[in-house]
């Protein structure tokens, strides 16, 4: 295929023609090879013809070429074209470069059928930059500082443009430039202080002079040109701030103040100082910081307002007008920036305060809290345990009192303070907590001032108290021709060590020879006769004495039972003593005689029994209820329900213990009384509650006072209404039984198993005149 430029140059690419390969013929395969296709970009000759291929292949049918790719049939789409008869292809529209810098393309040769002819070939468009953008800076507005008195040549900033167009060409070469230069303020510097470099943008200063306090900065006006600085240009601005360096010392103003403090107050502020500083306000090098150096007690302290910078004084300890009432303070001040190189070779500045301190009435004080006493236990009533505890500042009279003292052990002097004993203290008392007893004193002034101090008192054990010997009786154990063990005695001290023990055992001098007290510790000893002792009781006085300073001794006559021991160690019978020696009688023997012994008292007991049973039973029958063996006619001791009294004699009218029902009390364990069964009317079954239901608890004793019947009585009937288990209320009820053998019958007819026909009323005859009536109003006859 031959291919032909718009500008008529011919282009042979490389041809491969059909060969011959074999008996067949081979079709050779042909590549295109074409150089790219520049194109000016912006050209204002559209369409415009930019290239024509031809297929060079032998062929007597019709040709028809197509073209696909980028600018074609792919976005951005109709840019190019080609013409299907001859091959031109053409740009259709102007093009940009900023846009699409090159296209790639492929070119078909067809057969009308479709058939390709040839290899698609592939065709480079290049789109050539024309300078049609302007550079222009990376930022609207470029900011800088530079130090004030900075030498020349010292770097600033560095400012940067941007061209849109070929950067490999003169189109995008850039060139930086300063067209203009303002103060601020105003006109303060007109020399030409900063220079730029065209290449790279950098700017630095030219000139010496920058001082922050002339000036506070410069606005440049730049300039960037492209084409080398030919081309088109584009103007900048750049903020270049002077900043400060700490080239002033602070000074103070005024140099000396005078404050006042009040005494015995601290962490408050007396006092301000001020200082002036032509720095930056509100930098390091504005800010300062304030010693004082002539403070060796460290009273006083000085801090900075970030605010104002003003140095504020303080006292951090309480001061005493007594010890020192004006003191003369020198201040320092500097920056917490260094100062530079450049500033002026000045002295520190200083300053003098003067502080008045203020008298004010101060409460006593205690020369030390608490108070530490260090006293024996046994101390004497009226020792002087203290003294000179308290002094007053203002040296006004002062009075002094025990505020608190629970054992009332101490006396105070209210003029001097002097701390006495007011009796002898003593180790057991609850308030002494391992052996320290505390107590509070107070002292006030004539103005009413007072403090308060915590009294100590250490107690030392003194030996206030004999042992005492224990135990004071026991037994000592002997066999036969042999010496007994002894008997192990020891001792209690109500002192505490080291007072108490070890103790000391011994025998005095007047005690029997026949024993000795050998110590086995140093807290017991062993009581021991010498010789083999027949049994007996014997008396023995011992001195135990403890270890304290002074020994204190104690003596105690100790009864001893020298008698044949059993296992356990206890005394045997004489019996035992019997059984256990050689003559003893056969373990049978022991065993008959003790169940005889058992058998007498088993008899015993039953007789007693009988005994009781037949005295409480022993009621005549048909006397009635009330009539018993006393000499005393019990019946004229019945009283009227509407007489209010009887009389003393009538104290003991009546024996309560009669209403109490043998059939109804509880026999005692191990006791038997025969009673014969009592015939009792069978009671009605109620019919409005639950049969078997838990019956509450009656009351089964009288009362032994007759002063109670009528409480008694009422506890039954509450009992007995509330019984679900009890006849209807239209029932006799039984509170107790009234003794047996008795010929009245129920009053009730409901009860009653007979009619009142049948009733023998004749007993009431019996009991007197005031029976009479009611005997007739029930038997007539």
């Amino acid at each position: 295929m031959t291919v032909w430029s718009s500008e008529g140059r011919k282009h042979v690419q490389v041809v491969r023609l059909w060969r011959h390969q074999g008996e067949g013929v081979v079709r050779v395969k042909r590549d295109w090879i074409i150089p790219p296709i520049r194109v000016l970009e912006n050209s204002k000759q559209v369409p415009e013809d930019l290239v024509q291929i031809k297929s060079d292949k032998i062929f007597t049918g019709e040709v028809i070429y197509k073209l696909e790719g980028p600018g074609v049939d792919q976005q951005p789409k109709n840019l190019f074209e080609i013409d299907d008869k001859t091959g031109v292809i053409r740009s259709k529209r102007p093009l940009d470069r900023e846009k699409y810098s090159s296209f790639t393309l492929k070119a078909f040769a067809l057969s009308p059928s479709g058939e390709r002819l040839e290899n698609p070939t592939t065709i480079e468009i290049v789109v050539l930059d024309q300078n049609d953008n302007r550079p222009a800076f990376t930022q609207k507005q470029f900011a800088g500082t530079v130090p004030e008195f900075s030498i020349p040549g010292t770097s600033v900033m560095s400012v940067s443009a941007t061209d849109a167009d070929d950067p490999f060409t003169e189109n995008a070469f850039l060139s930086y430039s300063i067209i203009g230069q303002e103060s601020i303020p105003a006109n303060a510097v007109t020399k030409t202080m900063f220079g730029i470099n065209n290449e790279t943008g950098a700017i630095y200063t030219r000139d010496v002079g920058l001082d922050r306090e002339v000036v506070k900065a410069f606005k440049l006006k730049l300039l960037v040109a492209d084409m080398g600085g030919l081309g088109l240009t584009s103007e900048g601005v750049a903020i270049i701030q002077v900043s400060d360096i700490n080239n002033h010392a602070p000074q103070f103003n005024p140099a000396s103040y005078s404050v006042t403090a009040e005494e015995n107050r601290k962490d408050y502020e007396i006092g301000r100082v001020n200082v002036t500083d032509r720095d930056d306000r509100g930098t390091g090098n504005w800010e300062v910081k304030y010693s004082v150096t002539n403070d060796p007690q460290r009273n006083f302290a000085i801090t900075t307002d970030a605010a104002t910078n003003q140095g504020v004084l303080t006292v951090v300890k309480p001061l005493d007008y007594e010890a020192q009432n004006v003191y003369t303070l020198i201040l320092t001040v500097e920056n917490l920036n260094p100062l530079s190189s450049k500033a002026p070779n000045l002295p520190v500045s200083s300053a003098t305060v003067v502080v008045a301190v203020v008298n004010e009435n101060e409460a006593p004080y205690f020369r030390e809290d608490p108070i530490q006493i260090v006293v024996p236990e046994s101390v004497l009533p009226g020792t002087v345990l203290k003294s000179n505890i308290a002094f007053d500042p203002d040296l006004s009279d002062v009075r002094y009192e025990i505020s608190r003292d629970p054992e009332r052990w101490l006396d105070i002097n209210r003029e001097t303070g002097e701390i006495t004993a007011r009796r002898t203290f003593n180790m057991r008392s609850p308030f002494v907590k391992k052996n320290i007893y505390t107590a509070a004193v107070k002292v006030t002034d004539a103005d009413g001032v007072s403090a308060t101090a915590t009294v100590v008192i250490t107690l030392k054990e003194t030996n206030d108290f004999p042992p005492q010997l224990f135990p004071l009786s026991g037994i000592s154990c002997r066999e036969a021709g042999r010496v007994s063990s002894g008997l192990i005695l020891t001792a209690v001290d109500e002192d505490l060590p080291p007072h108490a023990a070890p103790f000391i055992f011994e025998k005095p001098d007047d005690a029997p020879i026949n024993w000795t007290v050998i110590q086995v510790n140093d807290s017991h000893a062993v009581l021991q006769p010498l010789v083999d002792l027949p049994a007996g009781e014997y008396a023995v006085t011992v001195m135990v004495s403890d270890s304290g300073s002074p020994t204190l001794s104690a003596y105690a006559q100790v009864n001893v039972t020298v008698c044949l021991c059993d296992s356990f160690g206890d005394c045997k019978s004489e019996a035992g003593a019997v059984f256990a020696s050689s003559v003893g009688i056969s373990f049978i023997a022991l065993i008959i005689i003790m169940a005889s012994i058992a058998l007498l008292l088993v008899l015993l007991l039953l007789a007693v029994a009988l005994t009781s049973c037949g005295r409480r039973h022993h009621i005549k029958k048909g006397t009635g209820l009330l009539v018993g063996d006393s000499e005393d006619d019990i019946r004229d001791n019945v009283l009227n329900y509407d007489e209010q009294g009887g009389g003393e004699e009538d104290e003991n009218a009546f024996n309560i213990d009669l209403l109490w029902n043998p059939l109804d009390a509880h026999s005692p364990p191990g006791s038997y009384c025969p009673v014969p069964s009592v015939p009792r009317g069978k009671q009605p079954l109620r019919k409005d509650t639950p049969h078997n239901l838990p019956s509450p608890t009656y009351p089964r004793r009288p009362p032994a006072d007759p002063t109670d019947i009528e409480d008694y009585i009422n506890d039954g009937l509450e009992v007995a209404d509330n019984d679900p288990n009890v006849p209807p209320y239209d029932t006799a009820l039984i509170y107790d039984y009234e003794g047996e053998g008795s010929l009245a019958g129920s009053l009730s007819s409901i009860a009653s198993s007979s009619s009142d026909g049948d009733q023998d009323y004749d007993y009431l005859n019996d009991w007197g005149p005031r029976f009479q009536k009611l005997a007739n109003m029930y038997d007539p006859r």
